[in-house]
Formats: structure tokens, C-alpha cells, sequence
């Protein structure tokens, strides 16, 4: 059983450096063909960022284990939350009260509601597929308008540069980071759906609880770096948008385009326990967001601790 965990670990691997590659060639590409740095920020970067999701989610319901796709989303989602922001506000208090997140939060919630209640159909087809991506159609236009309109904190703006960008770059290398990112990205997504659900069948669980755990948490990797490293450069005001921004484009997304490839069943257990586990761990925000209240290391204990606990439960 080594060898199932070793092939997970090293498709998780290339799906991080084939997301990143696609990333830097993708941005570089569309500067370079003159298109601006705000609709690339908004469009081409939160794409790529969210490709290793993508291509799992894609990959498990050609693979027929949605399970495993649903809890990836699910799991990353309540991983952003209790993890990502629980163990850097260990290491330093994050200053989050000077980052106006509101809207996105409030966006972030409706999808959670609207994700919750197509799931209670008790699968997502390519009609809430659709509903989904009409959402997000909705949020990246309101994201657009308020970029343009206001040059606030925390918000994309035209003079700054979006992420993996080098005006510098050749154009054989920004050709050799997309063939590698395309290239990285399936076989990445392959070694890892196909090896998590060896471990989930020789192990007796389900895919769904790899999805919820295995899979999510590694997917959840980036955004965990990232903030840990932002928390100790005395950074970390931006970490909660990008965590919102993050989950919202999971839901809204990942899920929707994923049900327009097949059908995903949803697991009785989802709507007794996972759905409302990432719902509430979504509300916990709220002090965060609309009291300035800063995440302090009291509350990444908090947080962490009850993400180990959900960990817990699940594997129980």
C-alpha cells in the first residue's frame, strides 16, 4: 500500500507545478497580446490557480467516483476556512480588519445557500451546472465594475500586476510553461483520482471521505503557503479575501463546470453533516468580516482545533 500513497503524493506534485506553469504561460500570453492586467487577474489567474481542482473533479466523474469530487470541493472549502486561516494566525495575528472583504463575503454565503439547495435535489446535473456558472458569470461582472470603479484595498486594479506576471518573459518560455501546465495538469489529476481511490477501497472508505480529506486538504496546499508565509512577512490583511474569493470560485465553478462533464450524485451523508459543516465554518467568518476583529492566535487555535475535530468525526 506504499506505492498507491507515493503515486498520490507525486500527482499532487505535478498538479501544483502544472497549475502554476499554466498560470505564468497563460498571463504572460494574454499581456503580451495586450490584453489588461485586470481581466487577466479576474479571469485567466483564478482559472489556472483553480485547475488542479478542476481537472480532479473532471477526472473522478469520468472515472465514476463524483463522490470524490463533490467532497474535494466540500473538503477544500471548510480546509480554506479552518486551516488555511487557523494555522498562520498561530504564527502571527492576522490583520484582517483592514481588508473590506463584506461583499465578497456575502457573495460567498449566497453560493454556500444556492450550492446547498441544488444539492437537496440530490444530484447536480447540467441544470444547476448552469445555474452555478450564471452566478459566477454575476460575480466576476460585479468584481469588474467595482475594479474599475474603486482603487480600494484588496481590490484588483489596472497598475497592479497579476500574479506570475514578467514583462520580461520570452516568448519560447512562456510557450514551454503552457505545454507544461497542459501537459501536467491530467497526468497529475490521473496519478492522483486513480491512486485515492486504491487507498479508499483498500482502506474500506469511501471516495467521498478521500475527497473530503486527502484530496482536499492537498489541494488546499497553495492557499496554505501562501498565508503561512504572508502571516510571517506581517502581511496577512489580503489572506482573507483571497480565502473568500477562493471558496466562492470553488462552489461557483469547479462544481459548475464539473456537472456539464456528468451527473454527481450527492451522498446522503452530505446533506446530514459536510454541506452544513462548510456552511457554518463559511458564517464563522462574520465577526472577521463585518466586526474588524482580527484573526489573533486564540482564534487559530479555535480554528485549527476544529478542523482536526471535523477531520475526526469524518474518518471515524
Amino acid at each position: 500500500m506504499i506505492m498507491p500513497w507515493l503515486l498520490s503524493g507525486l500527482g499532487l506534485v505535478i498538479l501544483l507545478l502544472g497549475g502554476d506553469a499554466l498560470v505564468k504561460g497563460a498571463v504572460n500570453l494574454s499581456l503580451r497580446l495586450g490584453v489588461p492586467a485586470l481581466i487577466v487577474s479576474l479571469t485567466i489567474v483564478a482559472f489556472g490557480t483553480s485547475a488542479p481542482e478542476l481537472l480532479i473533479s473532471v477526472k473522478a466523474i469520468l472515472d465514476g467516483v463524483p463522490g470524490l469530487a463533490l467532497g474535494n470541493v466540500v473538503g477544500s472549502n471548510t480546509a480554506n476556512i479552518l486551516l488555511v486561516l487557523g494555522i498562520p494566525a498561530l504564527l502571527a495575528t492576522m490583520h484582517t480588519s483592514e481588508c473590506n472583504t463584506r461583499k465578497t463575503f456575502n457573495f460567498m454565503i449566497a453560493a454556500s445557500v444556492l450550492f446547498i439547495a441544488l444539492a437537496f435535489r440530490g444530484v447536480i446535473d447540467w441544470i444547476a451546472g448552469l445555474v452555478l456558472l450564471g452566478g459566477l458569470a454575476y460575480v466576476l461582472g460585479d468584481a469588474f465594475r467595482d475594479a474599475r470603479a474603486h482603487r480600494k484595498a484588496c481590490e484588483v486594479t489596472d497598475t497592479e500586476e497579476p500574479e506570475g506576471a514578467d514583462p520580461d518573459m520570452p516568448t519560447w518560455q512562456i510557450a514551454t510553461f503552457l505545454v507544461l501546465g497542459l501537459i501536467g495538469l491530467p497526468v497529475g489529476a490521473g496519478l492522483l483520482v486513480d491512486n485515492a481511490t486504491i487507498i479508499a477501497q483498500a482502506y474500506g472508505v469511501s471516495d467521498t471521505v478521500i475527497g473530503l480529506t486527502l484530496v482536499a486538504i492537498g489541494t488546499s496546499l497553495p492557499e496554505l503557503a501562501t498565508t503561512v508565509m504572508a502571516a510571517l512577512r506581517r502581511q496577512a490583511d489580503v489572506a482573507l479575501g483571497n480565502v473568500i474569493g477562493s471558496n466562492l470560485f470553488n462552489l461557483l465553478a469547479i462544481i459548475g463546470i464539473a456537472s456539464l462533464v456528468g451527473p454527481i450524485r450527492v451522498d446522503p451523508e452530505f446533506l446530514r453533516f459536510d454541506l452544513w459543516v462548510m456552511l457554518g465554518a463559511s458564517l464563522m467568518l462574520f465577526p472577521f468580516v463585518y466586526l474588524k476583529m482580527d484573526i489573533t492566535r486564540f482564534w487559530g487555535i479555535v480554528l485549527s482545533v476544529l478542523y482536526v475535530s471535523y477531520l475526526v468525526v469524518v474518518l471515524i
